[in-house]
């Protein structure tokens, strides 16, 4: 009977070639791995924009009416930001009945807004919408943004005067 396999063991030429072939392997193996790490990455900062609109927009539908306009972003009892009206910043018309404020944190811009339903003060108005933005970079570079909005009515409006 004769041996299947010689004695003297595998040639170099052929621990080459397997070289060879574990190493196109693995370079398709890291480049998979490289662009789900980028997908996984983008996923995040994207979730992240949307806990920051969803935050912004939770805190002025928690706050006491009269405390609308202000904002304190670090949770510590004191506003850092005062929401305006007058056309300067990101607030785009004076005297539109448009509130807005603005943060930025972790390359993410969050732009959020108090509408009310006609020009004047806050405590003369019945009902406000609130929208909060977030803008980030996507994976391409490309500008991504995430809006949300909601309504609400105050709780001590009487009608027009």
């Amino acid at each position: 009977m004769r041996q299947a396999m010689n004695d003297k063991g595998i040639s170099l030429a052929e621990v080459m070639v397997a070289m060879m072939i574990s190493g196109i392997a693995l370079m398709g193996t890291l480049g998979t791995v490289e662009i789900s790490s980028r997908y996984a990455q983008q996923g995040a900062v994207s979730s992240q924009a949307l806990e920051l609109v969803q935050g912004r927009l939770e805190a002025k539908r928690s706050v006491r009416w009269q405390l609308l306009l202000d904002d304190d972003l670090d949770r510590d009892g004191v506003a850092e930001t005062h929401m305006t009206d007058d056309g300067t910043g990101v607030d785009l018309a004076a005297g539109d009945g448009i509130y807005t404020a603005m943060c930025e944190q972790d390359g993410i811009t969050v732009v959020w807004m108090i509408e009310t339903d006609h020009p004047g003060p806050l405590s003369e108005t019945g009902m406000v919408r609130i929208r909060a933005m977030a803008s980030y970079l996507g994976r391409n570079k490309e500008r991504r943004e995430l809006q949300m909005a909601t309504m609400r009515a105050n709780p001590s409006y009487v009608g027009y005067p």
